[in-house]
């Protein structure tokens, strides 16, 4: 199994575990979604494999200050993505992938990740 493949399994494996996600294809690649919403996707930009998440603009400043981070060419700014080509850092990369998921998420589904009971 390629090295992409295996990162596409793992990242798969993340996105599903959180509640109320699915995978769909757009666009050729990909997207994990909370509910109907996107919370990352997994795609090649300039034939290199990487991963998207969706965040809030300080912390993709922050990221960006990192080599294995670049702007995701799409998004308007709200998107940041990290090169999936070399051993990315699975503790960070499974943060981002929650911090993305609760960005979108409805309020049921953060209480559900959280073990806790949603209170109206």
């Amino acid at each position: 199994m390629k090295t992409d493949d295996r990162v596409l399994q793992r990242v798969r494996k993340l996105c599903l575990s959180l509640p109320e996600s699915s995978e769909v294809s757009s666009w050729g690649h990909p997207n994990f979604r909370a509910g109907t919403r996107t919370f990352a996707t997994f795609e090649w930009i300039r034939e290199r494999p990487s991963i998207a998440f969706r965040l809030n603009p300080t912390d993709i400043d922050l990221l960006l200050r990192r080599k294995e981070f670049f702007v995701t060419p799409y998004g308007q700014g709200r998107w940041v993505s990290i090169w999936a080509d070399a051993a990315p850092n699975w503790v960070l990369v499974r943060r981002l992938l929650e911090q993305s998921y609760r960005m979108v998420a409805l309020k049921r589904m953060v209480a559900a990740l959280d073990g806790t009971r949603a209170t109206f």
